[in-house]
């Protein structure tokens, strides 16, 4: 009898640990901490391209500027990295590689639709955090305004870029000399007399050396002393205006901790202090302010739609 009680007795303990055991493993605490992911690791240097808009080797000095200036206001190693093309951008901002860069709108659009980067701070170009996309024509040319220019050559600063095509493409469809669905620009102008370039001066070229009528650049191209020569500038005039064109942005890829963006964000706004803004227009044109991402780039998603069907 005394054996059978003990065998009992512990047939009664092994089952109230074993019930102990699971109470414990079905806790909310245990099974929070189970599935809480672990928070992204705070940078020890800071990784930023700029986009190769300019002359890569002409940015040399301004790259090292930036690198020392955000090198004292964070504490952290900075470089400062001019890539060949922005694909190299989407893809150091998926892959880690790249913490921030200064990009496009357009930039932007697609480096959110991979989940890669999100809109840390917006240029403001004469308080508005947008500018203008201009058509731009020998003075000489009688056109009056695009529609004068039916079956005429033009040039597209590149098939990527917000002011010098997307944002003109879109135009066309709005004037209605284009399709929306097809977003061809040759519909208007003619087979084969829509060029494409490698950036804003490659296309004004075409104007200057008379192989296109008119070329789509930003506005700055012309009224601001930053891509072409003075007497470059002395030959052309705006023949069209369209836009609004959103700003350029610094975009910081979605990874990063909150702290490190806070930080980057609060060190870049710093040169919008007077002592700093020779620097900050050197590299970015304009000033810096934060902006809400969807109101920035949301009727260019349109606009993209549209101008990239057309490859």
């Amino acid at each position: 009898m005394l054996k059978f009680i003990r065998m009992i007795a512990g047939t009664a303990l092994c089952a109230s640990l074993l019930a102990t055991s699971a109470f414990a493993q079905s806790t909310p605490a245990a099974a929070s901490d189970e599935k809480k992911p672990a928070a992204p690791a705070a940078v020890t240097r800071f990784v930023i391209a700029l986009k190769p808009d300019k002359n890569p080797e002409g940015m040399i000095a301004e790259r090292g500027k930036l690198s020392a200036y955000l090198k004292e206001m964070l504490g952290r190693e900075v470089e400062v990295i001019v890539p060949l093309s922005g694909a190299v951008i989407q893809e150091g901002f998926k892959n880690g590689t790249i913490d921030l860069a200064y990009l496009s709108a357009t930039d932007l659009v697609m480096a959110r639709k991979n989940d890669a980067a999100s809109l840390l701070l917006a240029g403001i170009i004469d308080g508005k955090p947008y500018y203008q996309s201009y058509w731009v024509v020998l003075k000489d040319n009688p056109a009056k305004s695009i529609e004068d220019l039916k079956g005429k050559p033009v040039a597209f600063a590149s098939r990527t870029s917000t002011s010098g095509c997307i944002v003109p493409t879109y135009d066309l469809v709005k004037r209605k000399l284009i399709s929306a669905e097809t977003g061809d620009p040759e519909e208007f102008f003619g087979k084969g007399n829509v060029f494409y370039g490698t950036g804003y001066v490659s296309a004004v070229e075409k104007v200057l050396t008379g192989e296109a009528q008119a070329a789509a650049c930003s506005y700055y191209v012309l009224d601001k002393d930053k891509h072409l020569t003075l007497e470059q500038r002395d030959k052309l005039r705006m023949l069209q205006e369209q836009g609004p064109v959103p700003s350029h942005v610094l975009a910081v890829r979605t990874t990063l901790s909150a702290e490190d963006k806070a930080a980057l964000k609060k060190a870049l706004l710093t040169l919008n202090d007077p002592a700093n803004t020779a620097l900050r227009d050197q590299l970015f044109t304009s000033a810096l302010a934060e902006a809400d991402e969807e109101q920035h780039i949301g009727q260019l998603k349109q606009a993209l739609d549209i101008a990239t069907k057309k490859k």
